[in-house]
């Protein structure tokens, strides 16, 4: 095998890594114990191989180009596979350690995963979680995430995909709007009401509603006043605050159903639900911070879903 990088080099990397992560040469060089020229030299010394600006300068800050972020995702990820090699031939991986970046979206985040992490952090304190809150289907190479939660796999073999559940979907309106506008019993009746809609902001559309009749799903296309984009718990507040019903997952309302501030509407069209499904690349040796987390998940979550 041929030697593509030697050891000052791999100290170049390091260092604008550091840089990257702090913004600043002068905070990497007091991080690294090494003057801001020696910083400054190392990142010239890597764009004069590449051929490529990965800073762009001013008096004040730096900050990455596009070429210098994808980069830096990719080095920084290299550099954490280092120190995971190191640990797992010393023994030293028995205890995860370094940081873990994953994406969800925000429901998902915030009533299924955040609530968990700190009972994961506790169990393992050497690992630093960043968590990324979108609908918006991310980039694992250019971005630099080790997992993602979706709604759907993706057409990528490079993905493992694992589901955590099928969240139960759930028609809700609250009782200071059914006072004013009835309650919907039959599909046809959803046509007569203000309907709340969701736009996945990776498609463009309105997500239609989906209920069960004949044992079957059949979607159903609703109108309304009122849109939320890419945030699904905008149109729970809206729900909560009279403006109209709403289709959501049943995790999120659960708490105002037993304590009477939402109403369970047309529950003999209900039992549709749509999957959350844990996706992670494909890798050879699989850091043990990242198996560790999704053992950790799945534990959690598909068992204590059942």
């Amino acid at each position: 095998m041929k030697r593509n990088f030697d050891d000052l080099l791999l100290g170049s990397i390091e260092l604008f890594c550091l840089a990257a992560e702090l913004s600043s040469f002068t905070a990497a060089a007091a991080a690294a114990s090494v003057t801001p020229a020696a910083v400054s030299r190392s990142v010239s010394r890597l764009e004069e191989r590449l051929g490529v600006r990965l800073f762009v300068r001013t008096t004040r800050q730096i900050r990455l180009t596009d070429g210098g972020r994808v980069y830096f995702e990719q080095c920084r990820q290299a550099l954490l596979q280092l120190v995971d090699a190191e640990r797992l031939v010393t023994g030293g991986q028995a205890a995860p350690a370094g940081l873990l970046r994953i994406s969800m979206p925000t429901p998902y985040a915030h009533y299924r995963v955040l609530p968990l992490l700190p009972q994961f952090r506790k169990r393992y304190p050497q690992v630093q979680v960043d968590v990324h809150l979108s609908n918006r289907n991310i980039d694992f190479a250019d971005e630099g995430y080790d997992l993602a939660i979706r709604g759907r796999a993706p057409d990528d073999s490079n993905l493992i995909a694992r589901k955590l559940e099928d969240a139960a979907l759930v028609l809700v309106a609250a009782p200071s709007y059914l006072k004013r506008a009835g309650k919907p019993k039959t599909l046809d009746d959803l046509q007569k009401h203000d309907c709340i809609q969701f736009e996945l902001p990776s498609t463009g559309r309105k997500i239609p509603w989906t209920f069960q009749h004949d044992g079957k799903d059949i979607d159903v296309v609703t109108k309304g006043s009122y849109c939320c984009l890419d945030d699904v718990l905008g149109v729970a507040t809206l729900v909560r605050s009279g403006a109209g019903l709403v289709q959501t997952y049943r995790y999120i309302v659960e708490k105002d159903l037993k304590n009477g501030d939402l109403v369970e509407l047309m529950p003999q069209f209900g039992g549709s639900s749509r999957p959350f499904i844990l996706l992670y690349p494909h890798a050879r040796h699989l850091s043990l911070r990242v198996r560790t987390f999704v053992d950790f998940l799945v534990e959690n979550l598909t068992t204590g879903l059942r």
